[in-house]
């Protein structure tokens, strides 16, 4: 990122989650808050450049994004069903989860994590929308670079003692590997029946002819990402993130492979929306 400036990733993240709102029947993820959470996400500011959405490129990752916010969701329903009591969303971005809850939801402590420039940032949308944050909610400002998360959280009222489910959608890859470790080995050190789901980003080479396809597309946008500040910096293989995971104490580990992500959430559809294997899914149960 640069100096003082918020995520413009977390920007077009919002924009694709409003546009999934509007444009996709049925949906795989429900977020009535994303259409106009933000100027740039406004019902017209999206039918203003409708064909845009609607091209290939801009539908995979539509796709990909309302597949990682349901995914983790679901598994944040289970965890909250099994004892957990707080919930740790990393690289927050714009998510509208607190103004949304489920009734689940409200007996946990939500920590929002992100950047401190694009957390004021997120603040600031917030109070331009009018939105009252609900008492269960805080914020919390910190570079993941630095390695400070967990003192951080403390600072907040973290209790590293009770059942926690923490996510990380769309950060492994702007992370260096060691940041990546450092938030796998917080998760790891929370007390049992404690989770984790994250995204990640694969090497070409184990991804199918289709996704190969669709890095070459996405190669521009990763160059146009680097000029703002935020280059990837790291891929990982699932079989490497299984390793380090269980390298660290996860009792349980699943992947969320391309095909399971089909049967489980887009079998039966007949528009473009599709699952893909340039981003997936694990969650990791300690």
């Amino acid at each position: 990122m640069l100096p003082g400036r918020p995520s413009h990733t977390m920007v077009r993240t919002a924009i694709r989650r409003a546009a999934h709102e509007l444009f996709d029947r049925p949906r795989i993820f429900e977020d009535p808050l994303a259409i106009g959470f933000i100027p740039e996400a406004s019902e017209q500011a999206i039918l203003d450049v409708a064909d845009d959405h609607l091209a290939p490129l801009p539908t995979l990752l539509r796709s990909l994004f309302a597949l990682r916010s349901r995914f983790s969701e679901d598994r944040l329903a289970e965890a909250a069903a099994r004892g957990a009591r707080q919930y740790v969303i990393v690289g927050a971005g714009l998510d509208t989860f607190a103004w949304r809850q489920p009734g689940f939801a409200l007996p946990l402590r939500i920590f929002y994590v992100d950047h401190p420039s694009s957390l004021a940032s997120t603040l600031s949308y917030v109070r331009a929308r009018g939105l009252v944050t609900p008492p269960n909610v805080t914020f919390v400002a910190v570079d993941l670079e630095g390695g400070q998360l967990a003192e951080r959280l403390t600072e907040h009222g973290f209790a590293h003692g009770a059942r926690t489910f923490c996510s990380l959608l769309g950060v492994t890859q702007y992370l260096s590997r060691d940041a990546v470790e450092a938030l796998f080995g917080f998760a790891a050190g929370l007390p049992a029946q404690s989770e984790i789901v994250f995204s990640f980003v694969p090497p070409s080479d184990e991804l199918a002819q289709d996704d190969v396809a669709a890095t070459t597309h996405i190669a521009t946008l990763v160059e146009t990402l680097g000029a703002l500040g935020e280059p990837w910096e790291t891929r990982l293989r699932s079989s490497e993130a299984v390793t380090i995971l269980a390298g660290l104490g996860f009792g349980e580990v699943f992947h969320l492979t391309p095909e399971r992500a089909h049967q489980r959430y887009f079998a039966g559809r007949s528009d473009t929306l599709r699952t893909s294997g340039f981003e997936q899914l694990m969650a990791a149960t300690v």
